[in-house]
């Protein structure tokens, strides 16, 4: 058995710093747009696909999971529910979406521009407006791994699709 697996409660074999169960609580959230939703279903597929993510200990070191997170928007934080693979909990932390303010409101904006342009301008226009929204994408996901440095690790693709998931409890 490789250092990074361990056995399931089903008897598989279950990598031990994955996620593979995300839920988003959005009680109360207002109807998002079809684009939001299609958002959050493609994300939270990718991520269960392929990810890395480990809760960390107080001296740096990943704990096993497997793990399912838990995501609920609070005011001006998100609300991060960690739990064993069989639903105990492990760990409830708060992250203020402060530093995240500014790349989240650029994204919305990039976003709706970059929708609206797929139904009225040339792929070289939409080609470019997409550019611009992966490196706000990418900005806003090295925000939130520096963030969550000290409480959970993270690959690059994983905290890429866990800022979509952020946005998306956030968007109206």
């Amino acid at each position: 058995m490789a250092d990074d697996e361990r056995m399931g409660d089903s008897g598989v074999m279950q990598p031990a710093h994955r996620l593979v169960r995300i839920e988003l609580d959005e009680a109360g959230t207002p109807r998002r747009s079809a684009e939001a939703e299609h958002e959050r279903a493609i994300a939270i597929y990718d991520i269960l696909e392929d990810n890395s993510f480990a809760l960390v200990d107080q001296d740096g070191a990943p704990l096993d999971g497997p793990f399912h997170l838990y995501l609920r928007a609070e005011g001006r934080h998100i609300r991060f529910d960690i739990r064993t693979d069989s639903d105990s909990e492990l760990s409830q932390f708060y992250m203020a979406l402060g530093p995240l303010r500014r790349v989240m409101r650029d994204y919305f904006q990039v976003c709706d521009t970059y929708y609206e342009a797929i139904r009225t301008k040339s792929p070289s226009q939409i080609q470019a407006i997409d550019m611009g929204r992966r490196a706000l994408h990418n900005e806003g996901a090295d925000i939130l791994r520096s963030r969550l440095d000290g409480r959970v690790s993270t690959d690059e693709m994983t905290s890429r699709r866990l800022f979509t998931l952020i946005c998306v409890l956030q968007a109206r």
